[in-house]
Order: C-alpha cells, then sequence, then structure tokens
C-alpha cells in the first residue's frame, strides 16, 4: 500500500507535467505540451498534415496559431488575409525566406531564384522579368503548346480511348508539362510524353523522390533528425543524395549545351540564356541551380493544378457542360485551333480552374523567417528568426474569407454577375500565386498553359474517374499530389 501511495505521489505529477497539455481554455491552436511543445500533434497527424492545419486554424479567432518547438525559436502559421499581406508586402523586407529555409531546401535547389533572399534574390528575379515580360514569349508559349497538344498530348490519350486501358493522367500531364518548360525556359526538347526511355524521363523520377525527402525535412519532429541521417548517409537522406545527383546530372547537360552553344554565337531567346548572358549568374552551379528551379515551378505546380481539376470535373458534371458550352460559343465564331485572345475569352473556364486553384493550392505552405520581433495585424507575436508560414491550402477553407460554402467547387464565385466577365480577388485572399515583390513570374503562362489543355481534351474527350466520389489520398511534396497517380479512362467524344 505505501508503495502504491509512493508511485501515486511521484509518478502522477509526471504524468500531468509532461503528458497532460498546457492549452488555453478556449481550446484553440496546436496543443503544446511541457518541453516537447506541439511535436506530439505534429506526430500524430503527420499523414494528414493539411487537413489537421486546416482543422486547427479554423478553430482560433483570428486563423493563426503558434507551434511551439522545444528552445526558444518557435513557428507560427496563418490563414488570415491580412497577416498575408503583412508578410508579403508591408514589411517584405522582415520575412525572407531565412537561412532555415534555404538550408532545407539547399541540396535539392541551390541557391537559385525560389532558394535565395537579398541582393541575389532580386538579380535573379529582374532577369527572368525581362524574360516573361516580353510578347515574344507569349507568342512562344502558345506556338509550343498547342504543338505539344496536337502532336504529342492528343494521339496518347487518342490512343487510350481506343484500347480502353485505364491512363494515369497525372503521370501524362507531369511529363507534358515537363516537356513544355524544357522547351520553353531551354528550348530543349526532352520528348518525355510518349516514350519511356527518353533521358528526361529517369530525371523525373529522380526529381519526384527528391521533393518527396526533401519536404519531409519541413514536417521532422526534431530539426536535427534529418542532419543526423545527412551526415551518416542513411536512410531516406541516402536516397535523397542519389537521386540528387541523378537531378544534377541532368541540370548540368542542358546547362553544358546551351554555354557551348552560346560561345559559338548559336543566340536563343530563351530563359536560359538570358541567364547566362548575365555576368552574376552565369556560373555553372548558379545556372543549374535555376534550371531545376524552373523545372519545378513549371513542371510539378501546373500538372499538379491540373490532376486535381480533372478530378473535381468528373465530380461535377454540370461545370463541365458549361465550360463545354463556352468553348462551343468561341468554336462557331473562330472555327479554328484555339488562339491566345480565344483563351482570353474563356472566363468561366477561367473561374473554373481558379476555383479548383483555391481548393488544391499547388504549394499548399510557404514558410519564411522573421528577422525583427514583429506584431502581426490580428496581434500575434512573432519574435526574432521565429518560421512563420501562410497556409493557402487552409484559406481556400476558411468560412471566415470564402463564406459557409467554402468547402464547394463553385467555379460562379469567380464570375461577375453583371457582366458574366472573370472577377478576381485580391491575391493576400487568394496567394496561390504568391503575392508582393515575389509575385509569380509565370502566372499568365500557368493560365495559357492549362487552359489550352482542357480546352483540348474537354473538345475532343470525355474524360472518366473511376472512384471519383472518394477524395483521392494527398501526398505532400514540394507541391500537393494525387498519391498513387490519378487513372482514368478516357472516350471520344461523340
Amino acid at each position: 500500500m505505501e508503495l502504491f501511495i509512493i508511485f501515486i505521489l511521484v509518478f502522477v505529477p509526471i504524468f500531468i507535467f509532461f503528458i497532460i497539455p498546457r492549452q488555453s481554455s478556449s481550446d484553440t491552436g496546436f496543443k503544446s505540451y511541457p518541453i516537447v511543445g506541439s511535436i506530439p500533434g505534429l506526430v500524430k497527424n503527420r499523414h494528414r498534415f493539411l487537413d489537421w492545419t486546416v482543422e486547427t486554424l479554423s478553430r482560433c479567432p483570428t486563423q493563426t496559431a503558434v507551434f511551439r518547438r522545444p528552445g526558444k525559436q518557435q513557428f507560427v502559421m496563418t490563414a488570415k488575409p491580412a497577416n498575408v499581406e503583412y508578410m508579403l508586402k508591408t514589411k517584405f523586407d522582415n520575412f525572407p525566406k531565412g537561412e532555415r529555409f534555404i538550408e532545407i531546401l539547399e541540396d535539392f535547389l541551390g541557391r537559385g531564384i525560389f532558394n535565395s533572399d537579398g541582393e541575389m534574390w532580386w538579380k535573379q528575379r529582374k532577369t527572368a522579368s525581362h524574360e516573361f515580360s516580353t510578347k515574344s514569349l507569349r507568342d512562344f508559349v502558345m506556338t509550343n503548346v498547342t504543338l505539344e497538344i496536337n502532336t504529342r498530348l492528343v494521339p496518347v490519350l487518342a490512343a487510350a480511348a481506343t484500347t480502353g486501358k485505364l491512363l494515369n493522367l497525372d503521370d501524362l500531364l507531369e511529363r507534358f508539362t515537363f516537356d513544355n518548360i524544357c522547351k520553353l525556359a531551354f528550348n530543349v526538347d526532352s520528348a518525355c510524353l510518349g516514350d519511356d526511355k527518353a533521358a528526361g524521363v529517369e530525371f523525373m523520377k529522380a526529381f519526384d523522390t527528391a521533393s518527396k525527402i526533401i519536404s519531409q525535412r519541413f514536417q521532422s519532429a526534431f530539426s536535427y533528425s534529418w542532419k543526423i541521417k545527412k551526415k551518416l548517409n542513411i536512410g531516406s537522406e541516402r536516397l535523397l543524395r542519389e537521386s540528387i545527383v541523378t537531378v544534377h546530372k541532368f541540370a548540368d547537360d542542358i546547362v553544358r549545351h546551351k554555354i557551348d552553344q552560346s560561345n559559338n554565337n548559336n543566340k536563343s531567346e530563351d530563359l536560359l540564356s538570358r541567364f547566362i548572358s548575365t555576368e552574376e549568374l552565369n556560373s555553372p552551379e548558379k545556372l543549374r541551380d535555376n534550371v531545376i528551379g524552373f523545372i519545378l515551378a513549371g513542371r510539378d505546380t501546373t500538372s499538379s493544378a491540373l490532376s486535381w481539376f480533372f478530378w473535381l470535373l468528373s465530380k461535377h458534371p454540370h461545370v463541365e457542360n458549361k465550360i463545354r458550352q463556352e468553348l462551343n460559343s468561341i468554336r462557331a465564331r473562330t472555327g479554328e485551333a484555339y488562339g491566345f485572345e480565344d483563351l482570353k475569352l474563356m472566363n468561366y473556364l477561367h473561374a473554373a480552374i481558379t476555383e479548383s486553384l483555391r481548393l488544391y493550392p499547388p504549394i499548399p505552405l510557404d514558410t519564411m523567417s522573421c528577422l525583427e520581433d514583429s506584431v502581426l495585424p490580428d496581434g500575434t507575436f512573432v519574435g526574432k528568426a521565429w518560421g512563420i508560414s501562410y497556409n493557402a491550402y487552409a484559406m481556400g477553407r476558411m468560412e471566415s474569407i470564402w463564406g459557409k460554402d467554402c468547402d464547394r467547387f463553385d467555379p460562379e464565385r469567380w464570375i461577375d454577375e453583371t457582366n458574366g466577365g472573370f472577377r478576381g480577388e485580391s491575391p493576400y485572399k487568394f496567394p496561390v500565386f504568391h503575392a508582393g515583390p515575389r509575385m509569380c513570374l509565370g502566372k499568365e503562362m500557368a493560365y495559357i498553359q492549362m487552359k489550352s489543355i482542357v480546352a483540348a481534351v474537354l473538345d475532343r474527350f470525355v474524360v472518366e474517374v473511376p472512384g471519383k466520389d472518394e477524395r483521392p489520398e494527398i501526398l505532400l511534396s514540394v507541391t500537393i499530389r494525387i498519391k498513387g497517380g490519378l487513372f482514368v479512362r478516357v472516350h471520344e467524344r461523340s
């Protein structure tokens, strides 16, 4: 009996102190425990990380929560538009990527435009912006996308329609967008669509593996765990290192080929050539980093967006019908392949794609660092060297932002009732293409590509998704993916 009393007196207080979470009476935010902070919740919910953050932030009065970690440097996550604007515009200089974020991605992305701060980021951004602002680029995108659709995408879909076999649309779209960005940014035809033996196929597999493992670093319970594995070259970090060797080899080959062309006065107007002509950015390492970065931006984001779009479309046939009515109306006037001006008339298709992006943003979270102590507009304190992120996935599901039907796929919310045109929203409410000084340069290009693909597919084919009523499992990589791919049956439209 005495031993039982001693056990109660000694171990119950320890249980209460270490196991029972410290939580405010309002029971909001990430639960925090003594010593280990919010780590137990992360470990428990890592397999459903995005949905967990939606549940957590929606309970918070400010849609902002502090994730507490052992030590003094905490992490803030927000889904409040006013906070997003404060971070990305008002106090832009106080919220850079930060060394922690850059270190996690550096093995993969190096110090390219998507993984740098300060002067180096500004120079790369300025160089790229010149290329993206030219009319010739828009014309090249239209010409290249149309050619790729007609000569590669449509024939593959037609063959699948003939055989009736299941087709992994996710993989098909990844190959298409990969070929497209290689042609656009580097003037290289990787020819992955329809050719399993193309050099780029091995690269894409290694690229996907590296993306997945890199994203797992962000979800590590303790930041030093992946560093230890990297130091010992074991487990996932060993696989990452092997994958990055393949990724770097492919990118280095592109760079060498392009430099040889430049040295032989074989001038080209692609994005990589512009970087080569800029002295501060033309070292082989910097060029390789930007090749990898632009492939990530041009392939993974667009293919992710389209995969989720086609799944959503399969669940909402009335939306598909309205898109086809719009396409038929435009086709009746032109009678030819859709040009740039035709794409601008596709307001409902634009709205449907945008609504899909609201619910399934390709980059679901964006993380930064805080240089100096700061207070967000909602009153949340953010300490020096703390991490902070805005959660675009959660923002698309906030009733406070989009109303009670926030979970519903409804393109009409983007249509102006007075004139039937597309009605945009503040990028701080809809930060899918980022916002402020780091606003995505390729936004227009992405819409051109997505609208062209959807229009071409729906014009000729019916895409059927078996098991469409159950949401596909999310694979959280650097982008938000469909785990295992999106398998569909394709039929010729009568």
